[in-house]
């Protein structure tokens, strides 16, 4: 499990209209690295309205269609839910997703 990969959940939470949703690891790696049980993720969705905080994705980062991250929505999630392993966010990706996220929590450059 590593900082930037995808995975498929299954009904991540009561309220969610989906059977499943993507999700991006966005922890940092030395939290993976210890027994605590959850890291925080954020969701993919298929709608993209193009704020700052929203990061587009697609094909080469295994997913069957064109999608967005919301940085806007993290969530923390048990370790135990993220087995179905989707793709993993390529380097620049994972810039861009850093970016997407200091915008979402408000942190200056």
């Amino acid at each position: 499990m590593r900082r930037g990969e995808l995975y498929r959940v299954t009904k991540p939470t009561p309220l969610e209209p989906k059977k499943h949703r993507i999700f991006v690891i966005v922890s940092r790696q030395a939290l993976m690295s210890t027994g605590y049980s959850t890291v925080i993720c954020v969701p993919v969705y298929s709608s993209y309205h193009g704020l700052a905080s929203q990061l587009l994705v697609g094909a080469d980062e295994g997913l069957a269609h064109p999608s967005s991250i919301h940085c806007d929505d993290l969530v923390s999630l048990p370790k135990s839910v993220l087995t179905d392993f989707v793709g993993t966010l390529s380097q620049p990706k994972i810039d861009e997703l850093n970016d997407a996220l200091k915008v979402a929590l408000g942190i200056p450059d």
